[in-house]
């Protein structure tokens, strides 16, 4: 009997697209849109003529509850859970706040997700498994584990951990189709 592998997940950027909420705030807030391809590359912080745009609209009520999902993330997700061992990891703990409408969003989006495999920490170097699929190379960077880069908008220049560019490449990596 083998046994099963445990991968440990990020919620903002990987299983939710926090980058389309911003822009989506940002909008609503001055009036501009600006594009994805506008902010490739740049740190949060940077992504706004305001430096602290993103942290204001981290700390609306609802931000964190009305994430969109990104594309094929439950459908991949819910394979894995078939064949792994699943761990939603959040270090949810800089936004307090944030804790029940994370657990809210898993609940509607990931039902098949128990409250035993959901992770909310201050720190990831804490975390322990064989995988990490992360959007922050800071935390794969103190990871023991094998470390996945999700592709987003602020680590397109990131190298030294391979890149998984969505979910299907998720699924590919671990699944092999």
């Amino acid at each position: 009997m083998s046994t099963r592998k445990t991968i440990a997940i990020d919620m903002d950027g990987v299983l939710a697209n926090n980058m389309a909420h911003y822009l989506a705030y940002h909008f609503i807030e001055t009036g501009i849109s600006i594009t994805e391809e506008e902010i490739q590359g740049k740190p949060e912080a940077e992504c706004f003529e305001d430096p602290k745009a993103v942290y204001r609209y981290l700390e609306k009520p609802d931000f964190f509850r009305t994430l969109p999902l990104n594309s094929s993330a439950q459908d991949v997700v819910k394979r894995l859970n078939d064949n792994f061992n699943i761990y939603i990891v959040s270090a949810a703990m800089e936004f307090p706040w944030s804790l029940v409408e994370k657990f809210e969003w898993l609940k509607e989006y990931f039902p098949f997700i128990t409250w035993q495999q959901v992770v909310f920490c201050g720190d990831k170097s804490i975390i322990k498994a064989d995988y990490m699929i992360d959007d922050h190379i800071y935390n794969l960077r103190s990871f023991s584990g094998k470390g996945l880069l999700f592709n987003a908008y602020h680590n397109i220049n990131e190298l030294g951990f391979e890149r998984m560019n969505d979910w299907k490449a998720v699924e590919k990596y671990f699944f092999g189709n």
